[in-house]
């Protein structure tokens, strides 16, 4: 362990590690990589690796300025604490205070609402708590969020509040901080594998989970400081076996080599993880390692090794690195903006755009804002100036949470918004359409009070109501609903028009696509429980008819182990029904924003388009018969001029959707009336 060194003459500012364009370089590397993440999701899918490869640079630096200083016994947490302000509250209550302007002109009131949430949370450095609560970073509501991205902001500044505490007081108790940064590193890094199987959303936002990226950095500032010779043992057998494949006029000393390597190695590492780690697997879990160790690799290398000198210290790198910061505050929320205005993914010449855009604010932000707060005279004036401006701007954004996103900005279209407004804590749309009753949500395994409490679980609910799985012989035929929330949709229509002998039996859990490989119950899984009884009922209930239904991925393959499945269950009839039109965003927000004074009844203006290849490719494929049917939901409620918007002459009670593709009441009703009473009832 390092010395204790003690001064009589205790100098006020603390020591700063020697500056590394390197660094900077990485940080280049870190920002571009999620912004094109976020400018092009389809072709950047691992781009948001690099907040990763932030929490490790961020790690490394604050480290080493924290335990330098306490070696010198220069550190000061005052002085610490000023200059963490000094460098974050001046872009980040620009880009915050920004939004809030840009909100009131272009947010309905429950965007309004919950964007004066996400402003609240971010002045407050808890962005990442209030989004856990929410919807995953990955959801088909991120887009609509313009200060998403603040989770890693509140992660780190989670960090720098409770790292420098517990330094001082390891520091003073003459306990070895490597042996903390090792112990909380490896219990951050357990806890995150451990969740990430079991609830990836609160994996991904949770500080807990998230620390040992930041103590990596750690750890490496440590054995850089103290430890210089901790893998000599290891550099000299790797060395030895290298001298047999590099020539001897190529190698210089034996340290550049082992250094150019690790380099090598370390973007290597980074640059197959933004390849192979996408949205869909278990992040961060053993998945962030590759960005990890990568960007470990890489700062230890040091600047000399010939990556990190020739490529990473460029010109061009090093110029997006300094302004790294406000590029990631402003890129975001301009993306996000654009995609809520254009209701829909913009074009790529539209986010090419907003990426320039933002580029150019940052650097106006570096050059104007950042530096002379940074580096001017006055620091104490900055810092109370700076803390009461960060406080006005959090109050602002509380107060919209807390007067519903300010309603009366939009006047005349105040009641149609009224009407289907349906966002935390109220749910008023589906209080008032009646939704849990009318889709017969006691069918369903998701616990949703909890999910309306914002207390969401991936756990099942211990049971579901008796009438959902216990056949009644009163009536003569039965059919069965299994699957998502896109098969609830059906069972008010169903329920409303099917003869009075039919009984309507139901499993189908939120989020849970139906599945044949769920062999037993859980009590820790909703989708593998909720499959298993849905069998299990089909199984002992034998209904007529089994309808299966989901909201995306449907497959041929799936569908015809599914159908192989019920056929041997006894099942005489299975109906299959493909996905309905998805729209952009939420169907009312988009009539409201773009056809409020002449509403069509179809269009094609907002509909996802991939949706068609999807449903397309699936009817392909399709085996059809009498007792296997597919039902095409897009051709149901789409032709030539567009998709249906609403049914009869009133846009609010007529809608056919309520956000992005459920169903209405009215809508359940139209299909079971025009089509599904007919395929279910056939010829019995």
């Amino acid at each position: 362990m390092p010395s204790h060194t003690t001064h009589q003459l205790r100098p006020s500012h603390l020591i700063h590690p020697k500056y590394r364009a390197d660094i900077d370089g990485l940080r280049a590397l870190a920002v571009l990589s999620v912004v094109g993440f976020h400018a092009f999701p389809n072709s950047i899918k691992g781009g948001f690796i690099g907040v990763d490869i932030f929490f490790v640079i961020s790690g490394f630096l604050i480290s080493t300025i924290i335990l330098n200083n306490l070696e010198h016994d220069r550190f000061r947490l005052v002085e610490f604490y000023s200059r963490r302000i000094k460098r974050i509250f001046p872009a980040l209550s620009l880009v915050l205070f920004s939004s809030f302007v840009f909100g009131w002109f272009l947010l309905f009131p429950d965007e309004y609402k919950q964007l004066g949430k996400h402003i609240a949370g971010g002045a407050g450095f808890i962005s990442n708590f209030i989004l856990w609560r929410e919807n995953g970073y990955f959801d088909n509501a991120a887009a609509t969020k313009p200060l998403l991205h603040l989770w890693s902001l509140g992660i780190e500044e989670q960090f720098y509040i409770v790292w420098p505490l517990m330094l001082v007081i390891a520091w003073k108790q003459r306990f070895n901080p490597i042996i903390i940064i090792i112990l909380i590193g490896l219990m951050s890094f357990l806890l995150n594998l451990i969740k990430v199987r079991h609830n990836m959303v609160s994996a991904f936002y949770s500080p807990q989970t998230r620390f040992w990226e930041l103590l990596a950095g750690s750890a490496l500032a440590y054995i850089t400081l103290y430890k210089l010779d901790i893998a000599s043992r290891y550099k000299q057998k790797l060395i030895q076996l290298l001298t047999v494949v590099i020539p001897a006029d190529m190698q210089t000393t034996n340290n550049k080599v082992f250094n150019n390597l690790q380099s090598l190695l370390g973007v290597i590492f980074i640059g197959v993880g933004l390849v192979v780690i996408t949205s869909e697997r278990m992040f961060p879990g053993l998945w962030a390692l590759l960005p990890v160790l990568g960007t470990t690799l890489i700062i230890s290398a040091g600047s000399q090794s010939w990556l990190n000198r020739s490529v990473l210290s460029n010109r061009v790198l090093v110029w997006f690195g300094l302004i790294s910061f406000p590029l990631y505050l402003w890129h975001w929320p301009i993306l996000s903006f654009t995609q809520i205005i254009e209701s829909e993914l913009p074009t790529t010449q539209l986010r090419i755009f907003a990426v320039l855009v933002s580029i150019l604010l940052a650097w106006l932000t570096y050059i104007f804002v950042e530096k002379p707060i940074r580096f001017g005279g006055n620091s104490k004036q900055k810092v109370l100036t700076l803390i009461i401006l960060m406080l006005v701007v959090g109050c602002l954004g509380y107060s919209g949470f807390k007067q519903d996103g300010w309603s009366s900005r939009l006047k005349e279209r105040q009641e149609y918004f009224n009407y289907f407004s349906n966002s935390a804590p109220d749910w008023r749309y589906y209080h008032d359409a009646e939704l849990s009753k009318k889709y017969h949500e006691g069918c369903d395994f998701y616990d949703n009070e909890k999910f309306i409490k914002g207390s969401p679980t991936l756990a099942p609910r211990a049971k579901i109501d008796n009438v959902c799985y216990q056949r009644d012989y009163q009536y003569s035929n039965a059919v069965f609903i299994w699957g998502d929330s896109h098969a609830q949709q059906l069972y008010f229509g169903l329920k409303t028009y099917l003869p009075s002998n039919w009984q309507i039996l139901q499993v189908a859990t939120s989020g849970c696509v139906p599945d044949t490989n769920a062999n037993e119950p859980s009590k820790t899984d909703k989708c593998e429980q909720s499959n298993w009884f849905a069998l299990e009922a089909i199984r002992k209930t034998k209904p007529n008819v089994v309808i299966v239904a989901q909201d995306l991925g449907h497959d041929s393959s799936s569908i015809e182990i599914i159908r192989a499945k019920l056929t041997s269950l006894g099942v005489g009839k299975i109906i299959f029904t493909g996905p309905t039109p998805h729209w952009t965003a939420d169907l009312p927000k988009i009539i409201l924003r773009n056809f409020w004074e002449n509403t069509p009844n179809r269009t094609f203006s907002g509909i996802d388009s991939s949706i068609f290849k999807e449903n397309s490719l699936l009817e392909k494929n399709f085996s059809q018969s009498d007792k296997v049917i597919f039902v095409n939901l897009i051709n149901f409620f789409c032709n030539k001029s567009g998709c249906l918007t609403y049914i009869g002459n009133n846009k609010e009670t007529g809608l056919t959707t309520f956000d992005y593709g459920h169903l209405t009441p009215i809508a359940s009703e139209y299909l079971a009336k025009k089509l599904l009473v007919k395929l279910v009832v056939g010829s019995q």
